[in-house]
């Protein structure tokens, strides 16, 4: 880090904000903002990890404010903008990634299961949004993420709440993009689509499940979805989408959806649960958080790839392009080159 004689860091990039920061992805984008040059304003319940994070991110060279705040309420969302711009200054991008989920079959939910889960995923999202655009409108720049995932294209059993609660924030960014683009305002705002990881989540949510919840199909690790989002804060596209499968069930939901039916019929339960059996009186942090540094991985290191070809694809897909351009190039000219010498030697 350099700093000038007016005490400015010229290496800063700006100021970020992440919801959900203390644990799984929240945890992951914090370091990986970080390592690109951010300062880190952190906003999550749990203060064991908070503190672990702001001590990550300045052992990284970097700034860190941190924030304990339940983003379901707007209010004291508001009042941690306000305090994380007094310290660190203007908020140039901030990630709506903060969640909570339930492990349950419909019939087994409750109302308060559904509306918890709505105001944090959901709401939580609309509320930083709301404080972003207020600081970012005036100022025609910034930039919002939204964190979304496969399962605001296809709901899938067992986590009915959460899948419409990732829905509805893609119906709210849809409006709100044609909005911004009606004004033409210079605000970016990107939505990224997730697939599984192997975050904390699965140990952390409420569950009436008789085994440990799991992720289903390939796991990925929260950095894969974190180098994805710091690249969307500086890229912005209409979507990002981590992961074949991601694409996959995105694609495929909108050809077959009677497909995806039968097979989520058929293999979702099981998919979701591993043979262990779970503790019906294990703690959950659906309205408080669990104590204690959780970090940013979950149980499922073995099963999880840091690696994924569509996400390198779709980070390069310029270079891609212009290099399949080059070689399509080539190879037009070496193929009329070869007839030309085959004009020749007939006339």
């Amino acid at each position: 880090m350099t700093v000038d004689e007016n005490n400015h860091d010229d290496s800063r990039k700006g100021v970020v904000v992440i919801t959900g920061a203390s644990a799984g992805l929240g945890r992951a984008c914090a370091r990986e903002f970080a390592k690109n040059g951010y300062d880190v304003g952190l906003l999550a319940r749990g203060i064991d990890g908070l503190e672990a994070a702001k001590r990550e991110i300045e052992q990284l060279g970097r700034k860190a404010v941190y924030v304990p705040v339940d983003v379901a309420d707007a209010q004291a969302v508001e009042d941690a903008a306000i305090k994380i711009e007094q310290e660190l200054g203007e908020i140039d991008v901030w990630v709506n990634n903060a969640m909570n989920s339930v492990f349950s079959p419909v019939k087994e939910m409750q109302p308060e299961d559904y509306k918890r889960v709505t105001d944090v995923t959901y709401l939580g999202q609309v509320y930083g949004t709301l404080s972003a655009l207020k600081r970012m409108l005036p100022r025609d720049r910034g930039s919002i993420i939204l964190v979304g995932s496969a399962l605001a294209y296809r709901g899938i059993p067992l986590q009915s709440a959460y899948c419409g609660a990732k829905h509805a924030i893609q119906g709210f960014y849809d409006s709100l993009r044609t909005e911004l683009m009606h004004d033409e305002s210079n605000v970016k705002i990107t939505m990224v689509q997730l697939p599984a990881m192997n975050t904390t989540q699965f140990g952390f949510v409420k569950s009436r499940l008789p085994n440990k919840p799991r992720p289903m199909g390939a796991i990925y690790q929260p950095e894969v979805a974190a180098e994805v989002i710091v690249y969307a804060a500086e890229h912005e596209r209409r979507e990002y989408r981590v992961g074949y499968p991601t694409l996959q069930a995105i694609i495929g939901n909108k050809i077959a959806p009677w497909f995806a039916d039968y097979v989520l019929a058929k293999n979702g339960f099981k998919g979701q649960q591993t043979n262990e059996p779970e503790d019906p009186n294990r703690k959950n942090n659906l309205y408080e958080p669990i104590p204690g540094d959780h970090g940013a991985h979950g149980t499922f290191d073995d099963q999880s790839t840091y690696t994924s070809p569509q996400v390198w694809l779709s980070l390069h897909r310029q270079e891609v392009l212009t290099g399949a351009v080059a070689i399509s190039a080539l190879l037009l000219g070496s193929l009329l080159s070869k007839k030309k010498n085959h004009d020749n030697k007939e006339a």
